[in-house]
This record gives C-alpha cells, structure tokens and sequence, in this order.
C-alpha cells in the first residue's frame, strides 16, 4: 500500500474535448488554438495524428501547417475546457477526498486508506481510467508511486491511456535513465547548469553530492536533488485543507496570444481580483506585488514591487501590476500567460502609518465596492457582477482565476525554509 499517490494527465486535454464534442474530427489531425484567423497565433495543443507530424504545443500556426497540411484548426473554447476539467474532479472524488489539481487537465490524488475497489491503488486509478473514457470520451495517462514527483514522471512517461507504476522495487532501474529535463521543476536554464556539471539523467542527479548542487543552484540544488531521490514527503491536500499562506498568487495561460495593454490589463485586472478576493478571505494585506510575463516563444520573467501600503484593494493591485508590466515589456512578441501574487502579507487590522499622498476616502470607497462585489459573487457566482471594461476583451473577461485556474501543487517549496 505504499504506492498510494497516483497523478493523472488527460492526454492532449483541449484537442480530446473538442473530438469529444465533435466525433467528426475524431482520428483527424487538428490543433487547438487561439485564433485560426490569425497566422501568427500559436498552438495550443495537438491530437496524436498532428503530434506524429511534428506539430507542438506553442509552435507557430504557419509552421505547424507547413509540417501537416491537413490540419484542422479548431479556435480554443476555455469555458468548455473548464467544464470538462470539473468533470474530471467529479470523477476523482468518487474514489478519494485527497485531490491536489495541477492546472486544468492533471491532478495528484491521495489515494491511501481509500476504500474504493477494495482499497486497492492499481484497481481505483484502472477505474478512473475507464471512466475517463466510458464518461467523457477521453483518455488519460496515470503515474503510481510513493511521491508526488514520482507519481508525475509516470504519467509522461508512456502516452496516451496508459498506466505506469514506479514503486520501491523498480524506481532506480526505470526513473534514474531519464533525462534530468524529465524532472518535476527542471526547466532549460537548470537543465543547461546541471549539463555543465556532468549531470545528465536523473540518476546523474540522485547520485550527486548535495553540497555541489547546493553551491551551483542554491536551494533548489538540494530541492531537485530530493525530487530526483523521490524523496518529496508532501501529503495530498484532503479537500477543505489549507497550507500556511505567505503568498497569494493566479496566473493564466490565455486562449490566444495578448498583443496589447488593454489584453494585459484585462487579465491583470481579473487575476488581481481573484488575488484581492482571497486576501480579504484570508483577513490579509499584501507589502508587495510580483508579476510574471510568459511570451508566446516561452522565454520568461518576473518583476516585483513594494506597495507604498499594504494593500488587498483589486483596483491598487491592479495599477501596481500594470506599472510594472509597462516598466518591464514593450510588446517584441505577444504573451502566451501573465501571472500575479502579492507577498510580505499582514493581517488587515495591522496599523500602518497614514500618508498624505494617499486618498483616505478613495480607499473606502474601493473597499467597500470590494466587499460588495465579494459578497455578491458568494451568494450568486462568479459572472453575477463584472466590471464594464473587461468585456472589452469577451473572450478573456469570463475567465474565474479564483475557482477555475489552479496552477501550482500544495507545499512543494514550503520544504526549502529549512533547507
């Protein structure tokens, strides 16, 4: 029973929902993305027939056309995915109340002590499987292990509706060949550090010294060391579960490419209310506010600020992301994802120091819309209440970051503070 954490991984999520919806495209070769209009849009995600081909995710339209002909260009439909993704949630808390989502189409889930299908790991992620299929038209990848990190290495590692168990008898002669780029959080830049130390397989790395790691990648050196010896303890969030909070963050990859302010400060504007939402919720302030920028190349960055004061009013959230957007890019490419967090939190009833540059009676009033707008949505719903200007931008405003953008899994770096 050791083997008891499973993550699953809808396979090519947006291009299978679309076939599900539409058997007419089924065993076709077609690619969801943001705008087939737009020759320069980029690919979302590929069916296999298209994958086979050569066709990847973020590849430019006219570039993916060229390797397949064929194609068939499908325009991304987010509130559809989101539907699909619930459904996948549906299907995971028949079998276990320990379900961490990993962005819309992947999931850890708990599955110890679990009394589905006799208790049985193997039995309930086969069920899930079949389900999957039998429910959705679907199908997925499912990763078995003794960790989190692990249990994800299994879901990429065969594809697509397959199920691959790494346990304590097979883990070292099946995970330790792979390239050290298969790794949970092993991104290019760590991947070309751990190159240039010799370090090429995750074996490489379970075997390394972690002084060496350390002095070369700090931290995260002994972090990816412990992933790479599936060392990570972390337990599955069990709904209703909440980790001690030191930030508060969304970010979004949107259904097409941003090309301009207002597409930035539409999403900035709805991931700093979802942010705002949840630091009220939490009896929160934040000192300072962090934005990150992903382009439509994948090339990266992140800024941050000091707030003048500590702050959980969405309209000075998002004045102060849009200042350091405006700062920091100056639109070479378009922008595949944006991202928020305010950090450095206080509690709401801390005393601050007053300035005098400061609306006193502006902030009230924001406040109090805030505390509206909160409460509306509460009792109604996320889309009962919106601001006029985000609908100036339709196919970005119904984006729910709150509810429906769950990106990063429950304490994987909380570790790193005794490091």
């Amino acid at each position: 029973m050791e083997t008891c954490i499973a993550h699953v991984d809808a396979n090519c999520f947006y291009a299978s929902v679309e076939m599900a919806e539409h058997p007419e495209l089924l065993g076709k070769a077609i690619a969801v993305c943001g705008d087939p209009a737009n020759r320069h849009g980029i690919i979302l995600t590929a069916s296999y027939p298209a994958k086979r081909k050569g066709v990847k995710t973020a590849m430019a339209i006219w570039e993916a056309k060229a390797l397949c002909p064929e194609l068939i260009l499908v325009r991304a439909d987010l509130r559809l995915y989101m539907r699909y993704s619930r459904y996948t949630r549906d299907i995971f808390y028949r079998y276990t109340d320990r379900v961490e989502p990993f962005g819309l189409d992947e999931a850890w889930l708990g599955l110890r002590g679990c009394p589905a299908c006799g208790g049985e790991p193997l039995r309930i992620v086969q069920a899930i499987s079949d389900a999957f299929k039998r429910e959705l038209g679907i199908t997925c990848s499912i990763g078995l292990s003794f960790s989190k990190v692990y249990a994800k290495l299994g879901s990429d590692y065969k594809k697509p509706d397959a199920i691959t168990v790494f346990d304590r008898a097979n883990y070292r002669e099946r995970v330790f060949p792979l390239p050290v780029s298969d790794l949970l959080y092993v991104g290019r830049a760590t991947t070309r550090k751990l190159n240039e130390m010799g370090i090429y397989t995750i074996g490489d790395l379970a075997t390394c010294d972690p002084a060496r790691l350390q002095r070369k990648l700090g931290k995260m050196g002994l972090v990816v060391h412990r992933f790479a010896n599936g060392y990570d303890d972390e337990h599955i969030c069990q709904v209703g579960d909440r980790a001690p909070v030191k930030s508060v963050g969304n970010s979004w990859t949107t259904p097409r490419d941003l090309t301009e302010d207002t597409d930035a400060w539409v999403v900035f504007m709805l991931l700093c209310e979802s942010v705002g939402a949840r630091l009220r919720e939490l009896g929160c302030k934040c000192r300072g506010i962090e934005i990150s920028v992903r382009d439509a190349s994948l090339s990266w960055f992140s800024r941050q600020t000091v707030l003048p004061m500590p702050t959980n009013i969405t309209e000075e959230l998002t004045a102060a992301a849009c200042a350091l957007f405006r700062c920091h890019y100056h639109w070479s490419k378009g922008l595949r994802s944006l991202g928020v967090r305010g950090f450095d939190l206080v509690w709401s009833d801390e005393p601050v120091q007053l300035r005098l540059d400061i609306d006193a009676n502006r902030q009230e009033e924001l406040m109090r819309l805030d505390g509206a707008i909160d409460d509306l949505r509460r009792r109604y719903g996320f889309s009962i209440v919106q601001r006029a200007k985000v609908w100036t931008r339709p196919e970005l405003a119904r984006l729910d970051a709150r509810h429906d953008n769950v990106v990063h899994p429950h304490g994987y770096f909380g570790q790193m503070e005794g490091l």
